[in-house]
């Protein structure tokens, strides 16, 4: 099933090795070099619940709201129901165009369809990354705030 739902796609149970899981956190840490804006991917079987509710609540029960500047993006993953969420705080909403996470999203669906899930991942977070560097570059003394690694469930 492909979700209607805005910056929603579709995701197997199951669909990240060992080895894919490295390679997000990998393109995690090489989209932060370049910004002072934080990245997050969480992964659950089930969300329990709307897709786009349940990305808010994990973006607040991680602490992504509480960046200096408020450039936090998260991407939730609701494996079992086979739906993703592209979920930006204010202070990179404010600054990235209209579609911005629909052009992400359609990216990343695009790789998902052919089962390439890290690639999908991958090719999501260097493109958040790319405009968090264009409107919250890199400055001298940045620290990390929040942790590199995939949440949730891991599936």
């Amino acid at each position: 099933m492909w979700s209607n739902e805005r910056r929603e796609g579709g995701i197997p149970l199951g669909f990240l090795s060992h080895k894919d899981k490295e390679e997000i956190i990998q393109a995690i840490i090489t989209a932060e070099k370049r910004t002072s804006g934080e990245i997050r991917v969480h992964v659950e079987k089930k969300g329990g619940k709307d897709p786009v509710l349940r990305s808010e609540e994990v973006f607040y029960e991680l602490g992504m709201d509480n960046t200096k500047e408020r450039n936090g993006v998260l991407f939730y993953l609701a494996a079992g129901e086979r739906k993703f969420v592209i979920l930006g705080d204010e202070g990179i909403n404010n600054q990235v165009p209209d579609n911005f996470w629909e052009e992400i999203k359609r990216v990343m669906t695009a790789e998902f369809k052919e089962g390439r899930f890290a690639s999908g991942l991958s090719a999501g977070i260097t493109l958040a990354g790319e405009a968090l560097a264009r409107y919250f570059p890199y400055q001298q003394g940045d620290v990390n705030e929040l942790p590199n690694e995939i949440s949730g469930d891991q599936s």
